[in-house]
């Protein structure tokens, strides 16, 4: 998703210095202050977008200083070829080329940057990582979908509402899905189990969807869309606890923020206006309902979707109702916030040292 809002750039989707994120676990003890004030940076290089974060610390967390946003669908044809194909890797390496650029500019001291999916699947995976780091100097890790989930959760779960009991924190990204059953806790949730499905917006979309004209023949597709995605969460539902509480839901990805924002009717994306808002899933599942009823060309004149991501958003749709079946809360929580914000907790508490 294209973090754009309001008063952002349009590119990036933030106002520097404006998006702060606060650590709810942090004592605010004269001593414990950070006194680091330097610069660090968060990569996330997925199937579909890149993006990047770039902030300073800050008394309750921290910062964002600068950041970038680009649809590149690096996973475009993974699912039929295996590979990346040059064009991917071109619009990707662009993209890259522009974060290395905002990295030096704001001497970022300290930065990692990751890659998901569809370099975890794609056999020219590691030339595509050499050229990167050649051309942009940016090294790429090619990380574990264990670790994929860990730091989104670790990115927004100060976001899930009050509760007890074990909650589910799920990200829909390009090439796959995450989903990550937690106990909530501080500074950290424990992970209890988690699970990876192979299908995202653009893998799924390929391997199901196609735009024909026919309402039914729309509705088919949708159909088609949520049992393999159902059938693929199916061993992984068997697991989850009896659930004999409100379960909660929380959502971090494109998906979630793009339903949010039509539900809303926004003539804009605006991260403001998103970011922590809980809906109720009745309304979500609607939206989504609405969209699959939808031609692509109907759908890119929403203004949240638009042409980018008007072919995408219904298989993202028929992910998320597949969730809302094996976890029935009456709420989710959105969060526009994930694996960078991960990254940048994890670093700069490394960096921080022992207290």
């Amino acid at each position: 998703m294209d973090d754009t809002g309001a008063n952002a750039n349009p590119e990036t989707g933030y106002s520097p210095g404006a998006a702060r994120y606060h650590d709810k676990s942090r004592h605010h003890h004269p001593s414990s202050r950070p006194t680091n004030r330097r610069a660090y940076g968060a990569l996330d290089l997925g199937t579909n977008n890149c993006r990047l974060l770039v902030a300073r610390p800050s008394d309750d967390g921290f910062t964002v200083i600068d950041a970038f946003s680009r649809i590149v669908r690096l996973g475009e044809g993974l699912s039929t070829t295996g590979r990346l194909s040059d064009r991917a890797i071109d619009r990707a390496v662009d993209a890259l080329a522009i974060c290395a650029d905002k990295l030096r500019r704001r001497h970022v001291s300290l930065s990692r940057s990751v890659a998901t999916e569809a370099c975890r699947r794609a056999a020219n995976a590691r030339q595509f990582v050499s050229r990167v780091q050649r051309e942009t100097g940016i090294a790429l890790d090619i990380i574990s979908p264990q670790e994929e989930a860990r730091l989104a959760v670790l990115g927004c779960h100060i976001l899930l509402e009050p509760g007890d009991g074990p909650a589910l924190i799920f990200d829909i990204g390009g090439g796959s899905t995450e989903l990550v059953l937690i106990e909530p806790g501080m500074p950290e949730p424990e992970i209890l189990s988690w699970y990876s499905a192979p299908w995202g917006v653009v893998s799924l979309a390929e391997k199901e969807f196609n735009d024909l004209t026919s309402l039914e023949d729309r509705l088919d597709t949708y159909a088609r869309m949520r049992k393999r995605v159902a059938d693929s969460f199916a061993d992984f539902a068997s697991t989850l606890p009896t659930i004999g509480y409100q379960p909660r839901l929380l959502g971090t990805s494109g998906t979630v923020t793009t339903l949010a924002s039509v539900h809303l009717d926004l003539p804009h994306y605006d991260r403001n206006k998103i970011d922590g808002l809980n809906l109720p899933s009745v309304a979500m599942r609607e939206v989504s309902q609405s969209l699959s009823h939808m031609s692509v060309p109907e759908r890119a004149e929403i203004p949240c979707i638009g042409r980018e991501r008007a072919d995408l958003v219904v298989a993202g749709c028929a992910i998320l109702e597949a969730i809302l079946d094996i976890w029935p809360a009456e709420r989710i929580g959105i969060a526009d916030r994930g694996i960078r914000e991960g990254i940048l907790r994890s670093i700069m508490a490394k960096d921080s040292g022992p207290s």
